[in-house]
């Protein structure tokens, strides 16, 4: 009963919508490109409402906070897929291998489709016959050293495709961390920022326009800014026992084309089998519920595997469902 209490107090906490801090950057909304770079792939993360920069590391841990990987002590791998709307899916795979006792290497790809529509134009508007897919990808290599008993950082450099029907854009990225522990209460501070790059445009240089009248090949578009954020994070357990755990988090969340945000999340474990998440956004345009999720540990092959659900609902797009695999794969030298 009193776990129960402190359970429900931390989720109508989570529930509660106060506007705590003033809003700034509003008007910067929209401003920026390749804008699944923002995409949460973590389902563990998306559970709790993207409250996660000062998590405990997973194989998520790359687009997180990627100085977390330091918690893995062994090769780990992660899949998720997360169902956008419209026909729009978002996949997500990462490798995590150990190099010694204080560094970890990571490998990632972040990868958007369309699916196939529908080409119309200004003068075809029925149609021009042609079908068109948007893809994105984003291929990430990852970098992660504890540099003391309480402090870890790591890096992760990208490089970004970008199509549209004829149009391509390429670009670049770094993400920076790092991750302060305490002794109480697995009292965490984090700081990252993710995302940061140049400026970049989509341009065509073939001939496979669908309208010519008014165009010229080779044409350029505006160039737009990369979806930088800086995140400031901490996270702790104030009910820890042998058996069970919650852990809580809140996260600041600066980006550079749109208002501050603020995410609170909460994590009760039993037995490190079953997980139940749960957690909230303020400041999150067309996002006023709760976000929720699930996640049970099973094994494959004699290795731990975690099979997490999560639900992110929206206003306008309905819920949004993400589905995630983890697998440690044991190195018993480093255990």
């Amino acid at each position: 009963m009193r776990l129960l209490t402190i359970f429900s107090v931390l989720l109508l906490t989570l529930t509660a919508k106060a506007q705590i801090l003033p809003i700034y950057g509003g008007e910067r909304a929209g401003l920026s490109t390749l804008s699944f770079l923002k995409t949460d792939m973590s389902t563990r993360s998306t559970g709790m409402g993207g409250a996660s920069v000062a998590n405990t590391g997973d194989a998520y841990s790359v687009i997180n906070n990627p100085a977390a990987l330091t918690h893995l002590r062994s090769t780990s791998v992660a899949l998720s897929h997360l169902f956008l709307g419209a026909g729009i899916n978002q996949s997500f795979a990462s490798g995590i291998f150990p190099l010694d006792d204080v560094s970890n290497l990571g490998v990632s790809v972040n990868s958007l489709n369309s699916g196939d529509m529908e080409e119309r134009t200004e003068f075809q508007p029925q149609g021009t016959g042609r079908s068109i897919v948007v893809s994105n990808m984003a291929l990430g290599l990852t970098y992660s050293r504890q540099l003391s008993a309480l402090f870890s950082a790591g890096v992760t450099v990208k490089y970004i495709y970008e199509g549209i029907a004829g149009y391509s854009n390429s670009n670049a990225t770094v993400d920076v961390a790092f991750l302060y522990e305490t002794d109480f209460k697995d009292l965490k501070f984090a700081v990252m920022v993710q995302n940061f790059g140049g400026n970049s445009s989509l341009s065509s240089d073939d001939d496979d326009l669908p309208v010519v009248f008014n165009r010229t090949t080779g044409i350029s578009l505006d160039a737009n800014v990369v979806p930088t954020i800086f995140k400031l994070g901490a996270s702790f357990k104030p009910y820890n026992t042998e058996q069970q755990s919650i852990t809580a988090s809140a996260q600041l969340n600066h980006p550079n084309d749109n208002a501050e945000n603020y995410r609170l999340g909460v994590e009760y474990e039993y037995m490190e089998i079953f997980f139940a998440r749960a957690g909230y956004k303020i400041s999150v345009r067309d996002q006023d519920y709760p976000t929720f999720g699930i996640g049970v540990r099973a094994r494959i092959g004699g290795f731990p595997l975690y099979i997490d659900y999560a639900a992110n609902p929206t206003n306008y797009l309905g819920i949004q469902n993400n589905i995630g695999l983890r697998i440690n794969i044991i190195n018993d030298s480093r255990e």
